[in-house]
């Protein structure tokens, strides 16, 4: 239940909101989860008017600002093929039109497409707290513990590389469903290879990240050996997850 909105004009405004003690506040994007019923009283702080919505290439780094929407994504023209189309798979088009990049993540469990691919692809997010401090946080660092890395802070931009190449693919009960087992690979041009797997748990597992992609198919089923819930058992999951890396390390070959 959403009892406070705040809508600051400045950074320092909105990290004040969010450090303060006595209700539990949150920063807001797009509003897509937020919105969603819920019994506990919250304070949300909008992020519409601090400008973070700005993109910018530097050589073979893509930067997103935190509040670029998913389908503000995929217009960008520099975005990977593949990046693309794990965005549609993330969310359908009516969501896509407000759900925010950095939203959509602290949001994600195992099973966004979205944020195993970004895993895969090692994106780093910046994270500013009091006094306006930046640090620099790996997705994987951040997933797990996003509770107390983002406690009175706030993610501002996401930076991605460019000359890494992407491969994704994945098993759902349907084709607009999230995955119940799916890979994502990324591939740079010195032969580091990082493998990430998901659709299964709070938060995709990265799997391999090495000078080569030898020894992909063996990680990923030992990744997902004992990965079992309602939606398919651990053997199953251990099995597609090495067919599913074996395929992307094709498309990257």
């Amino acid at each position: 239940m959403i009892r406070e909105v705040h809508r600051p004009k400045t950074l320092e405004e909105a990290l004040d909101l969010l450090s303060r003690q006595g209700m539990v506040t949150l920063a807001m994007g797009g509003g897509t989860v937020l919105n969603r019923p819920s019994p506990e009283a919250v304070a949300v702080v909008d992020l519409q008017d601090l400008g973070l919505d700005q993109v910018e290439v530097k050589g073979n780094v893509l930067s997103l600002g935190a509040t670029v929407t998913l389908a503000s994504l995929l217009e960008l023209p520099e975005l990977p093929e593949t990046l693309r189309q794990v965005i549609r798979l993330e969310a359908t088009y009516n969501l896509r039109q407000v759900a925010t990049l950095a939203g959509t993540l602290i949001a994600a469990t195992g099973r966004s497409p979205l944020a195993i691919a970004l895993l895969a692809l090692d994106a780093v997010l910046d994270v500013v707290g009091s006094g306006a401090a930046v640090e620099q946080i790996g997705l994987g660092d951040l997933l797990p513990m996003r509770s107390e890395k983002l406690r009175g802070r706030l993610v501002t931009r996401l930076t991605l590389p460019l000359n890494a190449r992407l491969a994704y693919e994945s098993v759902a009960r349907t084709p607009a469903d999230l995955p119940v087992i799916c890979a994502a690979a990324a591939l740079w041009p010195s032969g580091r290879t990082r493998l990430a797997l998901g659709g299964f748990g709070g938060a995709p597992l990265l799997a391999l990240d090495g000078p080569e992609s030898q020894g992909a198919e063996i990680a990923a089923r030992s990744a997902y050996s004992d990965a079992g819930d309602e939606w398919a058992s651990a053997e199953y999951r251990g099995e597609m997850a090495a067919v599913l890396a074996r395929r992307c390390m094709q498309q990257l070959a």
